[in-house]
């Protein structure tokens, strides 16, 4: 089959498009058609080498986090799909690959595709959905009428975490470019500030729950918006002691962590706040959840752009520009 490779970590290295064989098939798996492949910032800093320290990948590695196909074929053990079924995912960590014609998935993180989406729209979904659910729903249990601010809302995980915290009740505050307001409107966002011209910081006060997606200095200045007992989720870091032990990190792993977090997490402890370092989970259940408010029309898919399978180069190009609003997809079939 095809697919696109790194043979070694860089930043600035493209992607090999090679022929390699196809995956083995192991008992709890489905064997999946790739039709489509969402495109993460998560794969361009996996080919920088930034995450090796926590997800130590074998070389060559096939890329991509978000797939919608068609199974072709099943493991003895599977129970939940059959042959034919139209799926979409996001693999667990270790068995990513979703830049590839097949790819083998254990079933149980494999959810049915939504009826009322495309290939690519659905192949835009899990990750950046999972990621919102895991923050929003799990860690930050977000009730009727709290303060919820989503930084980064017109991107992947923000467009679907202004969503998802509508539905769940909350007053949603976000930041973007003013180019970007009338989706973010539309996406049922109540406050909108335009990061150019504007410091959230000044305008913000007695948040319940801040999810960051961005640097450590807009992280310290997210505490300063929080109330007593609020809670401050990062998806871009830093990782926690708490973290390494629960992916079962060696021991200098868990050392190094605690380093490089000590100080927002010292931080955050004497403002009485709870921090939190989410690397989201592949997650099924939590999908087949996620399908139902998508067929409800609760949660809706925001697409910028679809690239050719030959193009994944370009594609992942364009999500390291920031300009993406939304998701970036890849059509393979």
């Amino acid at each position: 089959m095809k697919a696109f490779i790194i043979n070694k970590y860089s930043k600035k290295g493209s992607l090999q498009f090679t022929e390699i064989p196809l995956p083995e098939l192991k008992d709890n798996d489905v064997l999946v058609e790739v039709y489509a492949a969402g495109v993460n910032l998560l794969d361009s800093k996996i080919k920088a080498g930034e995450f090796k320290l926590i997800l130590p990948y074998k070389l060559p590695l096939v890329l991509g986090h978000d797939v919608a196909g068609v199974i072709t074929k099943i493991g003895k053990n599977v129970k939940k799909f059959k042959v034919g079924d139209e799926i979409y995912a996001r693999p667990a960590d270790h068995r990513i690959g979703t830049f590839a014609q097949f790819i083998a998935i254990n079933e149980k993180d494999v959810a049915h595709k939504p009826k009322n989406l495309s290939m690519e729209e659905a192949a835009s979904i899990p990750l950046v959905a999972l990621t919102a659910w895991q923050a929003l729903v799990e860690i930050g249990k977000i009730k009727k009428e709290q303060k919820v601010f989503i930084q980064a809302g017109s991107g992947g995980v923000g467009t679907i975490a202004i969503q998802l915290a509508k539905y769940l009740g909350a007053r949603v505050a976000t930041t973007a470019s003013a180019k970007s307001f009338d989706l973010l409107h539309e996406l049922g966002a109540d406050l909108i500030i335009d990061y150019k011209n504007s410091d959230f910081e000044n305008l913000l006060s007695n948040y319940d729950v801040v999810l960051n997606s961005r640097d450590k200095k807009t992280l310290e200045k997210s505490l300063r918006i929080l109330k007593p007992g609020g809670k401050l989720i990062s998806i871009s870091g830093p990782p926690t002691p708490d973290f390494a032990k629960e992916i079962k990190a060696p021991w200098f792993v868990k050392i190094i962590l605690s380093l490089i977090s000590s100080g927002i997490r010292k931080k955050a402890k004497s403002n009485n706040i709870d921090y939190s370092f989410l690397f989201m989970k592949a997650d099924g259940e939590q999908l087949s959840k996620i399908t139902t408010l998508i067929e409800s029309g609760t949660i809706k898919p925001v697409l910028d752009k679809v690239f050719p399978f030959e193009k994944t180069n370009e594609a992942i190009s364009y999500i390291e520009s920031g300009r993406a609003k939304g998701k970036v997809v890849i059509k393979i079939k």
